[in-house]
C-alpha cells in the first residue's frame, strides 16, 4: 500500500487526488499539505475534498512528513514544486511532480536534485497523452518532409503558456527529426511572415472557458494532412496517472524517471 502525501491539497488537482485515494484501498493518505496561510490549513483533507472526514488534517509543513516511506504528489506550481523537491531530496522521500512552467534554470536545478531520491517529473501524467507523445515521435520520423505544428487549448485560469504537454510534444518532434528544438520553435505568427521554413515547429496556445486540456499535433504534406488529437475530458485522467506513477515509484531506486518509464513505453 502506497503511503501518499498530497501537496496543494486544497487545489483542484489536490482535491481530485484525495477523492481517488479515499476510494482506493491500494493507497493511503498519510498527509495533506497546503501553503502557509491558506484557509484550508487545519481542516480535514477529506472534508475539503468533499469525501467525508478522513482523519488527516491539512498542514503547512511538508518537511515534517517527508519520509523515505512516503510518496508525495505535487500539482502546485513550478516554484513550490522545486522547493518540495529540495525537501524530498534532503529527506529521501519519493515525489511525483506534475507542475509545469519551469524556467530553464529551474529545470536544471530540478535535474540536479531529482537523482538524489526517487523522482518523477512529467508535464502530463495521463496515459493517453504519454502514448500520444510516443506515437507523435514515430510519425515525425516517418513523415520527415511534412510540416509539424502543435495546438493546445486550456482553461482561462492556466498561468503558463504554452502548456508543458504542448512543449513536450514539440520537443518529441524535434528529437525524432534530429533538430535543435530551441532554434526550430516559434510561438506565434503575425504580419507578413514569409514562406514557412521547412524545419520550423510552431506551438500555439489557446485559453478559453473551462477547457481541461486539448492537444492537437498537425502534420501537413502535399495534398494531405494528418492530425493526432488528445482531449482530456476531466482532470481525473491526470490524477489516475499520478497514482499509477506513485505506486510504481515507491519500489524504485533513486533516480529521475518519466511516465514513459512508468508505462513501459
Amino acid at each position: 500500500m502506497a503511503e501518499l502525501v498530497v501537496l496543494g491539497a486544497a487545489g483542484r488537482m489536490g482535491r481530485m487526488l484525495i477523492q481517488l485515494i479515499a476510494h482506493d484501498p491500494a493507497h493511503r493518505l498519510v498527509a495533506a499539505i497546503e501553503a502557509p496561510g491558506t484557509a484550508a490549513v487545519g481542516q480535514d483533507a477529506g472534508e475539503v475534498a468533499a469525501v467525508g472526514k478522513l482523519g488527516v488534517a491539512i498542514a503547512d509543513d511538508y518537511s515534517a512528513v517527508a519520509r523515505p516511506d512516503t510518496v508525495a504528489l505535487d500539482f502546485t506550481n513550478a516554484a513550490a514544486s522545486l522547493g518540495h523537491l529540495e525537501i524530498a531530496a534532503k529527506n529521501g522521500a519519493a515525489i511525483v511532480i506534475g507542475s509545469t512552467g519551469f524556467t530553464p534554470e529551474m529545470e536544471a536545478r530540478a535535474r540536479a536534485l531529482a537523482p538524489r531520491t526517487r523522482t518523477i517529473i512529467a508535464p502530463n501524467m495521463s496515459v493517453g497523452v504519454n502514448v500520444l507523445t510516443k506515437v507523435v515521435a514515430e510519425v515525425a520520423a516517418i513523415l520527415k518532409d511534412f510540416d509539424a505544428e502543435v495546438l493546445e487549448i486550456h482553461h482561462r485560469t492556466k498561468l503558463d503558456a504554452p502548456s508543458g504537454t504542448a512543449l513536450s510534444l514539440a520537443r518529441a518532434i524535434a528529437t525524432a527529426r534530429g533538430q535543435d528544438f530551441s532554434s526550430s520553435a516559434i510561438y506565434g505568427r503575425e504580419g507578413i511572415t514569409g514562406v514557412r521554413p521547412p524545419d520550423q515547429i510552431a506551438v500555439f496556445a489557446v485559453r478559453a472557458g473551462d477547457a481541461v486540456g486539448d492537444h492537437t499535433v498537425i502534420f501537413g504534406g502535399p495534398g494531405e494532412r494528418l492530425e493526432l488529437i488528445h482531449r482530456a475530458q476531466s482532470r481525473e485522467s491526470l490524477a489516475r496517472g499520478a497514482l499509477k506513477a506513485a505506486a510504481w515509484l515507491a519500489g524504485q531506486k533513486p533516480g529521475l524517471y518519466t511516465m514513459r518509464n512508468v508505462l513501459g513505453l
